[in-house]
């Protein structure tokens, strides 16, 4: 019998001073998926350690403050994320002035990760978006409302897969 294979993450909910979100197109097979920017935690590593990794990388973002947990998320469906048998997200409350994303990665490495651009959304953009792309996750539309409504949760929220 062979161990299940869980690919642990983390990803920043990055809003600006008007609440614009910051994502990052993600292109899988025929479909492009707009996340938040973020990514697996190395071994060894501290969410706070793989999420200051992460933003540098994909971003150029510093973080100055530990941010707050606001989400987390399994997903136990091998078709979800091949090579995998759980994925596990956990997302994270920063907020900063907006900035021209630039991260220590190269486009052609970016792109060696399916990130294939950035762009800041507006609530409204979100909630009224009716193109082909997806949100990821695909309730992030909600979510952000919530967030914006209520602000950051005391506890992370367990999101539905």
């Amino acid at each position: 019998m062979s161990a299940v294979k869980r690919r642990h993450a983390v990803r920043a909910v990055i809003l600006d001073d008007h609440h614009h979100v910051l994502l990052l197109s993600h292109h899988l097979d025929d479909t492009t998926v707009w996340a938040p920017p973020g990514g697996k935690i190395e071994p060894g590593e501290t969410h706070l350690q793989a999420l200051t990794r992460e933003l540098d990388e994909e971003i150029g973002l510093a973080l100055t403050d530990p941010p707050a947990h606001i989400w987390h998320r399994e997903v136990t469906a091998p078709a979800y994320l091949p090579g995998w048998d759980v994925a596990i997200n956990d997302y994270y409350l920063v907020r900063t002035a907006a900035f021209d994303p630039h991260g220590s990665l190269t486009a052609t490495q970016l792109a060696a990760e399916n990130t294939h651009g950035a762009r800041w959304w507006s609530p409204t953009d979100i909630q009224t978006y009716a193109g082909p792309d997806l949100f990821g996750p695909h309730t992030l539309p909600a979510l952000l409302t919530t967030l914006l409504t209520d602000g950051p949760p005391t506890q992370p929220l367990t999101l539905d897969t």
